[in-house]
Order: structure tokens, then sequence, then C-alpha cells
């Protein structure tokens, strides 16, 4: 890294904590802020924790501990800072205070980014005085092993703020994308849900069960999607093909600009997944900390072996 920023996280809890991790790992100088007072004291240990996971060593733990600070008053924490990303809760209006508060109280040249995976940056950060410093990036859940941060640009957002922001992150080990537009979902999101929106299509339709369309997700195509993606495998297999597929498949593919009643169903039940024990499939309490183990330990192997 040829050069270290001030860099503030409003947020210390699941994304927050990860975020830090990033770039203090990186050498920037991190303040990580939040009004609850359990969360900054239990920051450290949560840090080190991730570490560890990741297989660092002692020296490079250390290192990146002396990089963090934590603070509880939002003033203070951001009225150094060069870069300030908002990993607070899911809510509009409290993003939105924050960022008045932020904007109040940071330098005029800071970067401002809201961390969002649902709400659209045009929203939150519309009542801002100047919206040109404004951007959103999108970190996906575990910040520290997913690779990928989608950065969004408003109708106000200046070249200057996405470029900045894009090379923070590049040079912070992630693998950031420029989203030109705000649309609802930004990029992954969109491709995430069109493929859940015809998964629970073929459920709801009694095509096949929930864990068959989860073992023909793994056991095909899934398995090569982190080397090769749509637009590559289509030009591997040929455009001429691909359109010869759409031509036969498309019109038959769940298309519903509403939400599934199935999934519907499932809500208005309670049966919300892992957390309740039961949603598309059956959850024992066991069954699902196996489940998000092994997702990171794939996650932690998967990063070494495309290293």
């Amino acid at each position: 890294m040829s050069q270290s920023f001030a860099i503030t996280v409003v947020g210390g809890g699941l994304m927050g904590h990860g975020i830090a991790l990033v770039f203090a790992r990186c050498g920037h100088r991190v303040i990580v802020q939040d009004p609850d007072e359990s969360v900054l004291e239990s920051l450290r240990d949560r840090v080190q924790t991730s570490l560890e996971h990741l297989g660092c060593q002692s020296a490079e733990i250390e290192s990146t501990l002396r990089n963090i600070s934590t603070e509880h008053t939002l003033k203070t924490a951001v009225k150094s800072a060069d870069f300030v990303f908002e990993a607070a809760p899911e809510n509009l209006a409290l993003k939105q205070s924050l960022f008045a508060d932020i904007e109040s109280s940071a330098p005029t040249e800071c970067v401002l980014a809201s961390n969002t995976s649902v709400i659209p940056i045009t929203s939150i950060m519309e009542k801002l005085s100047n919206k040109q410093r404004a951007v959103g990036t999108h970190w996906w859940n575990p910040p520290h092993l997913v690779p990928l941060v989608e950065v969004i640009r408003t109708q106000w957002t200046n070249t200057e703020t996405v470029e900045s922001t894009y090379e923070l992150l590049k040079t912070a080990g992630k693998s950031p994308v420029r989203v030109e537009k705000d649309v609802p979902g930004f990029i992954g999101n969109r491709l995430q849900h069109a493929l859940w929106r015809e998964a629970i299509s073929l459920v709801e339709n009694g095509i096949c069960s929930a864990d068959d369309v989860d073992t023909v997700v793994k056991a095909s195509f899934g398995r090569r999607l982190a080397v090769l993606g749509p637009l590559e495998n289509a030009d591997l297999v040929g455009t001429d093909l691909t359109l010869a597929i759409h031509e036969q498949v498309l019109h038959d593919l769940e298309c519903s600009p509403s939400p599934s009643p199935l999934l519907e169903k499932l809500v208005e039940s309670e049966k919300l997944g892992m957390k309740s024990g039961e949603g598309f499939q059956q959850w024992g309490s066991s069954q699902a900390a196996q489940t998000t183990a092994k997702v990171s330990k794939h996650l932690l192997q998967l990063e070494k072996i495309l290293k």
C-alpha cells in the first residue's frame, strides 16, 4: 500500500467489524464508532478471532489491532476522516440521520460511503448538501472473506469519488466493481434473486424438492461459478448455442414481478429458515451451525486456491 488513510467505520457489528479488519490489516488507521459500548468493548476480540480464522500469525494480528481504535461519539470519530463507511442497520431514516450528522462533522473532502444491500443509495444521500462526495459500497457478508464490493454511483456522485473509493478497495485486496446506475439490488442481488425466484418456482410448481434444487446448483454450474462467470460461460459454449437455449426456455421461466405465494406463506407461518428451525427445509440447531461453519471453511479454502 502506497498511502495510509484515516478511515471511520460507523457501526461495529457483524459488517462493521469485518470492514474495519480489511482496512486495518493493510495499514490504514481505522476508527470504529458505535453508540453501544458493549459492541465497542467486544470489537477487538471479534477482530482477533476473525484474523485467527484467516490463519494470520500473531505479528499480523497485533499490527492489525494496533491500527484499530474505537469511539463512542460520532462527531469525534469522523472529524479527521478521509473516508467514512457507514455500516448501520438497514433502516432508511437511521442512515439519513447518521449522514446528516456525519456531513456536519467530517472534513469537506471526506468521501461518504453507505453499506447497504437493499436501500437505494439515492434515497440515503438525497438530503445531503454535497451529494457529489457520497457513494454506495455494498460489501458482502462476511466482508473479510468475500472479495466483492459494489461501488454504486448516484445521479450526483462525481467520478473522483467513485474512482478514489474503487482504488482504496482494490489496494485493500477487495474485488470492487462499478455500478454506474443506482438500481434496486445493484448487480449481485439482482443476479442472486433472479436465481432464487426460479428456484422457489420449481418447488412451488411441484417440479422438484427444495433439497434437489440446492443439489443441482451445488453439484453442477455452482462448482464453476467462482472461476467462470455466466457471460464467460456463454462465450465458452458459444453465443449461438446460448441464443438457441434461450429461444427454447426463457418463455417458460418464472417472471412474476411479485414475491412467490409459497415464500409469503412460509413467512406468514413464521417458518423463517434457520432462525426458526424451518423454512424451505428443516433445520436443527446443530445442522444450522454445521452449515454456517461449512460456508466459512469453504470461503477460506477458496481464497487460498484462487490466490
